[in-house]
């Protein structure tokens, strides 16, 4: 009878008169009993609550909204394996065509009714993968045709790229050769690249929109120094362009620009479909000049899911909901569509970097052309830091990351502010006023600062800042 009447209040009660909002939350081991579904819900629910808002985390590229209509096309297909083209021939049409329009929109040499060469991806990470490696062994087939060896392949690039660049270098055994920042010139100097090129570069990789700043590096005087080195020397040197963040921006804002195919020693591209391709986290692109840029021997055929199919990535299953939902962006918004979100975009960073200037406290060093950004430092950093600035917004809900730049200019400490579709001018207003407020605020405090810091001492005060982050993250503290 006892056993019937605690059956009976399990479903009778709700869930925060039960005993499971009161056991504690397992964290190492499965636990051995099942609980309702309600209740599992809501510890997780609960839990979750305690994570930043992501409409208010302007440290991140990636898309926070997406329209209604699109969740639910992306619902319907969470259970689609992407890599099973057999089975779901029309999702693969759709990744197809999402990569022949992007190959469109960065000028590809393909025929109106030609097919491009191009790969859907998990994000740009991925995608840097494939291209470097596409390099690496386009390369190697060049080196052993000549009877050169081939064990000291290098990449260059600007000391502002991405850590996927890094992962790259270290993972598949290839020299990371980085051109050095100064301040005031935060992107790779295109002059300097071309003098780090020799015999052994596999390509130099170019960056249009630098997660630092926002801002385009010079592509086409890239372009014309390695061509013209090439001449002397006849390496044959290709461009990579990152461009992850820039590449569903530059094509809209500044048609003129040359920075894509138009440019003879771009070989591939990649692009972020989960930043300004505005699709929720999770897909990326890369594209290739032509067929004879990505070497045949690095794409595989299976035919045990049902026919012959080719596959070119580093992982195997996974959704096909931001498949589907880039397509969907594609055809709702069309070429006009993007053009006026990423215009709205830059009017709002135009807001809050005035609002910004106008408080006299900070320096504005990203650019008015490029990533839709605001990065700033402060004039007087004697008495606090970007660090207390970052840290003391945190009560307002808003996220904005505090560092410093890469060497040579490890020295100067930024926030940065990125602005998405879901930014607002309101939103911008209302971020000036919290920081104004965090500035009057901490002029009333004693400084933290009782001398003038080394350089080990600022990178320890990142390693401190991060790390209080994380540990309020662990206390369930937002």
């Amino acid at each position: 009878m006892l056993a019937a009447t605690n059956a009976t209040e399990e479903h009778v009660h709700s869930t925060f008169a039960s005993r499971y909002v009161r056991a504690p939350v397992p964290r190492f081991k499965m636990p051995e009993k099942s609980i309702p579904k309600d209740a599992a819900y809501q510890v997780i629910h609960d839990e979750l609550m305690l994570d930043g808002n992501p409409r208010l985390n302007l440290a991140s590229f990636v898309t926070t909204w997406m329209e209604p209509e699109c969740d639910k096309l992306m619902m319907a297909a969470i259970n689609k394996n992407y890599v099973d083209m057999d089975e779901y021939p029309v999702t693969t049409e759709l990744q197809n065509r999402c990569v022949n329009m992007i190959a469109n929109l960065f000028h590809a040499p393909v025929g109106e009714e030609e097919t491009a060469v191009g790969v859907g991806t998990v994000g740009s990470s991925e995608a840097i993968m494939l291209a470097g490696l596409a390099f690496k062994r386009r390369w190697q087939h060049k080196r052993k045709t000549e009877g050169k060896p081939t064990d000291n392949p290098n990449i260059v690039t600007g000391a502002n790229v991405q850590v996927c660049w890094e992962k790259f270098a270290r993972y598949f055994e290839v020299e990371l050769k980085e051109v050095k920042l100064k301040e005031g010139y935060y992107v790779m100097d295109p002059e300097q690249a071309v003098e780090l090129v020799d015999e052994n570069t596999i390509c130099v990789a170019a960056i249009l929109g630098s997660t630092l700043t926002g801002e385009f590096e010079d592509v086409k005087t890239l372009n014309d120094l390695l061509t013209k080195k090439n001449e002397e020397t006849g390496w044959g040197t290709p461009i990579h362009v990152d461009a992850a963040s820039g590449g569903f921006i530059a094509p809209f804002l500044y048609p003129d620009l040359e920075w894509d195919f138009r440019l003879p020693l771009v070989k591939s591209i990649n692009v972020s479909g989960h930043k300004y391709g505005l699709v929720y986290a999770g897909v990326g692109w890369v594209v290739w000049r032509n067929k004879e840029d990505l070497p045949d021997d690095l794409v595989f055929h299976i035919n045990y899911l049902g026919s012959d199919q080719p596959t070119f990535t580093l992982n195997f299953s996974k959704g096909s909901s931001q498949i589907i939902a880039q397509y969907y962006q594609f055809l709702r918004l069309g070429f006009e569509g993007y053009k006026n979100i990423i215009e709205n975009c830059m009017e709002n960073m135009k807001v809050l970097k005035q609002g910004i200037e106008n408080t006299g406290r900070f320096n504005i060093l990203s650019k008015d052309i490029g990533v839709p950004l605001v990065a700033f430092s402060l004039k007087d950093s004697s008495k606090h830091t970007v660090f207390e600035i970052a840290e003391n917004l945190r009560r307002f809900g808003w996220i904005l990351p505090a560092y410093t730049m890469p060497p040579n200019a490890q020295h100067v400490a930024v926030l940065r502010a990125v602005i998405r579709e879901d930014f607002s001018h309101g939103l911008a207003k209302r971020l000036v006023a919290h920081i104004e407020q965090v500035l009057k605020e901490m002029d009333g405090l004693p400084s933290r600062l009782q001398h003038k810091k080394t350089e080990r001492e600022t990178q320890e005060e990142v390693f401190r800042y991060w790390k209080r982050l994380v540990d309020r993250k662990r206390a369930g503290v937002c």
